[in-house]
């Protein structure tokens, strides 16, 4: 019986150290990092032996059949922006359509970064990191009178801005509709011809007319 008990205790003490291994094997397992997809190392932040704490980026891994283009918009122009608008980019080798998945938050340094998936194939020459052009394409209309953005006035909102009219100009209240990066729509206070001082004209604040020589 002794003989017994001291045996059924080196099998306890036997199974305690198996466990014990059997830890310490995935424990081992677990310092190799694997990525959770296929792809490229474009760059690795850590160096062999270095301590790292949990959830520290260590590698930068890259799909190259499936990026997504990064745009910056300049923060004026975000009023109307939503996920779901179609979009296309310019990679100087071709043009691909993609849709808006991300809209930052936050602005920085006076433009938001809005995520654009791309749905189309990728140019041959695409690459990782590349400067590209792209458009959102925020609504279709009809006819819309527009003029290039002038040095005042956003979005929405309403400006005063010189009208010319023969030999002078005009101060007028002007109501601005949707805008672009270089063109802005009129909602009200221009007419089709109407020719309009764009540069800022703060100087001639509180006089009404100017005379055009």
């Amino acid at each position: 019986l002794v003989r017994s008990a001291q045996l059924a205790a080196q099998r306890g003490q036997l199974d305690q150290l198996r466990a014990l291994a059997e830890f310490r094997h995935r424990q081992l397992d677990a310092l190799h990092v694997r990525a959770g997809q296929a792809g490229v190392v474009q760059q690795v932040a850590v160096e062999a032996g270095q301590s790292v704490a949990a959830g520290a980026p260590l590698a930068r891994i890259v799909v190259p059949d499936r990026l997504q283009a990064r745009l910056k918009i300049p923060e004026s122009s975000t009023q109307d922006l939503a996920l779901g608008l179609p979009a296309t980019v310019d990679t100087r080798t071709g043009v691909v359509p993609g849709e808006v998945v991300r809209i930052e938050p936050a602005a920085q340094n006076g433009s938001v970064t809005v995520d654009v998936r791309l749905t189309g194939a990728l140019p041959k020459a695409a690459r990782v990191d590349q400067n590209v052009d792209g458009v959102i394409e925020l609504a279709h209309t009809g006819d819309v009178l527009h003029i290039a953005r002038p040095a005042i006035g956003e979005a929405h909102q309403t400006a005063a801005l010189f009208v010319l009219h023969g030999g002078e100009a005009r101060r007028t209240t002007v109501t601005f509709g949707r805008a672009a990066q270089k063109d802005i729509e009129i909602a009200a206070g221009l007419a089709v011809g109407d020719q309009v001082v764009l540069s800022d004209m703060a100087r001639w604040d509180g006089v009404d007319r100017l005379r055009i020589e």
